[in-house]
């Protein structure tokens, strides 16, 4: 069985025992008896190259993290089905009692071009065309502006999913309600792939803003 396991991923791993684990053991330790209590939660994209932990070079125990296509968040719908992230949101909120979420998009987002696109496989029965279909309200249309050109398009829909989801939060009572005691915020990020570049959400200003302009903490 171990020969058909990825060679690379046991190497990593005994990478990781040799290197890493060695400064971080007593992190370990402590986490797995106290066990966790992150005061940020990510929600993240599936893509490969959109790591949060790598991105915000967070250690163990320090983000907690959900990752789905498009990182997008569904609307408050206690339905009596099975629903991920909904279940993470909760748990995170109301068992970590985390401070802040932060929706992180980035640049070339297959999800979102492919929504754009109306590529296969997003046929109406599938599985990604029925989860990218909750970015759209009803009756909402998303098309290319007049003068825009595709990348300006496909950066404006990226982001678009970004604002949906923070929208989208505020459905959940949990989440609204620490919100607005101010127990809680809400964030909004995009990633540049190619450049490694990190913008953050002028909520007040509805603009995402470089964090280069951004001075560190002293």
């Amino acid at each position: 069985m171990a020969s058909s396991f990825p060679q690379h991923l046991l190497d990593g791993y005994r990478a990781f025992t040799s290197q890493r684990l060695p400064t971080e053991q007593s992190r370990y330790r402590e986490l797995s008896e106290r066990g966790q209590s992150p005061a940020v939660m990510v929600i993240g994209c599936c893509d490969s190259r959109v790591s949060p932990e790598v991105i915000f070079d967070a250690g163990p125990g320090e983000l907690f993290v959900v990752r789905n296509v498009a990182n997008l968040v569904p609307v408050y719908e206690p339905d009596g089905g099975a629903h991920g992230v909904s279940a993470a949101l909760e748990y995170a909120v109301n068992v970590l009692r985390i401070k802040h979420i932060v929706v992180l998009g980035h640049a070339q987002c297959g999800g979102i071009r492919a929504f754009i696109d109306k590529i296969d496989p997003l046929s109406p029965g599938d599985f990604i065309g029925r989860w990218m279909a909750m970015f759209i309200k009803p009756g909402e249309v998303v098309e290319q502006r007049e003068h825009e050109t595709m990348q300006d398009f496909t950066i404006r829909i990226e982001k678009a999913a970004i604002f949906r989801s923070l929208e989208n939060l505020m459905t959940f009572p949990f989440v609204r309600a620490r919100v607005e005691r101010g127990e809680m915020e809400l964030h909004g990020a995009y990633f540049g792939v190619a450049e490694g570049s990190l913008f953050v959400l002028d909520q007040a200003a509805k603009e995402f803003h470089s964090v280069r302009n951004v001075p560190p903490s002293a």
